[in-house]
């Protein structure tokens, strides 16, 4: 098979080796890899990948993701490691993994895949014979043992590498030169200056003398679009934008034409999705009263979770909002400001949806003839009918399938599901993959507040993003074990979106840690994760709970809400210009748009969380390192200060070493070392941005 390296394009990688023109059929070294686990060098826990083998891990265009295998073997000879990629075009490259050196025989190296579609990889383990005889000659020809031994072994490595002639002539006349001066070294210095000779060492390096060749599994890596793993989303109810109050105390909806006013704002604050909440008609059965009260008005709007009346289902717009005309012209609107459009999947049911008495096989019956509703202990949703998935599985996976490429047909491209771990996981697979086989482009997020075991199943089988249990990790021992769980040990398979709140949740942190709070949540959402996202209301410190709840009172979700946005802002009480310079340095910052990448490095104060960013040279798309250090204090209540204490050996400088640092929050400039004097305080300066400009 022809191959070729392609630098610039395809992908981009720290450590890319040249291939040969063609690649023949590799035998595993002495025969013996057909009746063994084993090769002749072992290879094992390679990554990316998902545990159980069954599903391809996932990555998104320009993400560095580090290709990492545990390769050793018998003795002290020097093994060497590549990464074989293969491109979903066909294109073909080689990489060399580096060694962590920290005792565990982990090999590593950063790839940034440029191209979406499946990749395949696998890792080849290799006895390095120069770098093995490098090593031995340097250290005996130095203390006088075996020099002519070690000069003459040199030579016929030489010979044997000038003997490939897929190699450039002038490289081989180079290494026959270099047998020969080996030969003719009849002091010590002089054959110690060829085996220290850097020219041999890149030779050798671009393309290694290889034995005991030895070939992994080949793997797959899903590569999807940027979006899919990298954005900040805004949340609003297109109702309550526009909305106004009438003469006799009741409220006007707003519409999808009154909600396009607001699109200059939130595109103003530097938000990439803005995410709508389900848009279509809402029932009237049991519809739900303010706070959640049992009761509606004849004013009431209702929830829009509580989907589908005579007005129709799941494929039409509530009329109070317009026509598909007027959607589509919302979200072309959007995309005219930058902005991309998500929409709510809520596959459930009002009473009236017309589901109800076309399929009611979609539905539960209970024994005394009623329809089961949503239930989420202790809550209840009356105005809500879960689908049963069970009953009629090809028409119910027909129509869902329907709904979804009718929206798409309308310009979506981006789905918010709600509540996905209530559906058949087997579900979820089936639709995302059937979905992204003619739409690849379509990113599916899990609203997925549940246990371990679900939240990562429903990332395995297809889910772009999820929500996570970042909303409630709020101590600094919390988040330190939060930001470790998703820039690592899930980040090869799930791709979590830091959500600050929802019209669902309004966390005792936020409703009793005041205004410092919400930039402390806000600072640590956009720059601990790729993806964030906060709901309307957040830049104005809404933050009065239902009592016994986590919820707002007069919660948007049963009741409009007119927000006077310009007042707020005009009379400096807004939290939007800090959410604009969040977004601004997340675009400006490559580092802060990747989910790796990150380390946890140390405070003395139990409330200053310390952790960094790093993107190596080689990998971001203009080839430049960037490096973030975040220091939080995670206390909404008081003033800290301490000690920080850096490991900069992390993003390559070396521990003892000065290095310049910017506060990309307030322009000031240090200059900091391994150990740091900090103060913040939670009501002026709660967090540091700090780039790290280089060494001093």
């Amino acid at each position: 098979m022809a191959t070729t390296t392609n630098t610039t394009g395809a992908l981009r990688s720290t450590a890319q080796i040249p291939l040969r023109p063609t690649v023949e059929p590799v035998v595993e070294a002495d025969g013996f890899a057909s009746d063994t686990r084993n090769g002749r060098i072992p290879l094992g826990l390679p990554r990316p990948t998902v545990p159980g083998g069954q599903f391809a891990a996932s990555a998104f265009e320009g993400e560095a993701v580090p290709f990492q295998v545990t390769a050793f073997r018998e003795g002290h000879d020097i093994i060497g490691v590549h990464l074989r990629l293969v491109s979903p075009s066909g294109i073909e490259s080689l990489h060399r993994l580096s060694p962590l050196g920290d005792g565990f025989d982990r090999w590593r190296v950063l790839v940034a895949p440029r191209e979406q579609g499946m990749w395949r990889f696998r890792f080849e383990a290799f006895g390095d014979d120069f770098a093995t005889w490098e090593h031995a000659a340097d250290v005996k020809i130095a203390a006088g043992v075996d020099g002519p031994l070690m000069r003459e072994s040199g030579a016929l490595l030489f010979e044997r590498a000038a003997a490939d002639k897929t190699r450039p002539a002038a490289e081989r006349r180079a290494l026959i030169d270099a047998a020969a001066a080996l030969r003719a070294a009849s002091e010590d210095e002089a054959a110690l200056a060829i085996v220290r000779d850097p020219f041999l060492a890149q030779v050798f390096a671009a393309r290694p003398l290889q034995s005991l060749l030895t070939i992994g599994e080949w793997l797959e890596l899903r590569v999807e679009r940027e979006r899919a793993g990298v954005g900040a989303w805004y949340e609003f109810f297109p109702r309550s934008e526009g909305a106004r109050r009438l003469k006799d105390g009741t409220i006007k909806s707003g519409t999808f034409r009154s909600a396009k006013n607001r699109l200059p704002a939130v595109a103003a604050m530097g938000f990439d999705v803005l995410y709508l909440p389900p848009i279509h008609p809402i029932g009237t059965l049991n519809r739900k009263g303010p706070n959640n009260t049992l009761t509606a008005g004849p004013a009431d709007p209702g929830s829009p979770w509580a989907i589908g009346s005579a007005a129709g289902g799941h494929d039409a717009v509530h009329p109070d909002l317009g026509t598909l005309a007027d959607f589509r012209a919302f979200v072309r609107a959007a995309a005219a400001e930058g902005l991309e459009v998500a929409i709510d999947l809520a596959l459930q049911a009002a009473p009236d949806h017309p589901w109800v008495t076309e399929h009611p096989e979609w539905f539960t019956t209970l024994p005394d003839g009623t329809i089961a509703y949503a239930e989420n202990p202790p809550k209840k949703y009356q105005d809500i009918y879960p689908l049963n998935f069970d009953n009629d599985p090809v028409g119910i996976r027909a129509e869902m399938l329907r709904i979804v490429r009718h929206w798409i047909a309308q310009g979506v491209k981006i789905f918010r599901v709600d509540n996905p771990h209530t559906k058949p996981l087997q579900f979820w697979e089936w639709l995302i993959a059937t979905v992204n086989a003619d739409h690849p482009d379509v990113v599916f997020l899990a609203e997925a507040f549940t246990r371990p075991a679900p939240l990562k199943a429903l990332a395995y089988s297809g889910f772009q993003q999820s929500y996570s249990y970042f909303t409630w990790r709020n101590t600094k021992a919390e988040l330190e074990e939060f930001l470790t769980w998703i820039s690592d040990e899930t980040a090869d398979f799930m791709r979590p979106n830091l959500f600050v709140n929802t019209p669902d949740i309004l966390t005792e942190y936020l409703q009793y840690g005041g205004r410092p709070a919400y930039r402390i949540r806000a600072a640590l959402a956009a720059t601990g994760g790729a993806s964030y996202g906060v709901y309307a209301g957040y830049e104005l410190y809404e933050n009065v709970a239902r009592p016994g709840s986590e919820e707002n009172i007069d919660n948007e979700k049963y009741e409009y809400k007119i927000r006077d946005w310009a007042a707020a802002e005009a009379a400096g009480d807004s939290l939007a210009p800090f959410l604009t310079a969040l977004n601004a340095i997340r675009r400006a910052h490559p580092a802060l748009r990747q989910l790796r990448g990150l380390s946890i490095h140390w405070s003395d104060d139990d409330a200053v969380l310390v952790f960094s960013k790093h993107l190596p040279a080689g990998v971001s798309p203009d080839g430049g390192a960037d490096t973030i250090i975040v220091v939080a204090n995670v206390d909404p209540h008081s003033m800290r200060q301490t000690m920080v204490h850096i490991d900069s050996s992390v993003f390559g400088i070396p521990r003892g070493h000065d290095f310049e640092v910017e506060d990309l929050l307030t322009g000031a400039h240090w200059t900091w070392n391994q150990d740091n004097f900090v103060r913040l305080d939670a009501f002026a300066e709660p967090v540091h941005i700090l780039h790290v400009k280089g060494t001093r």
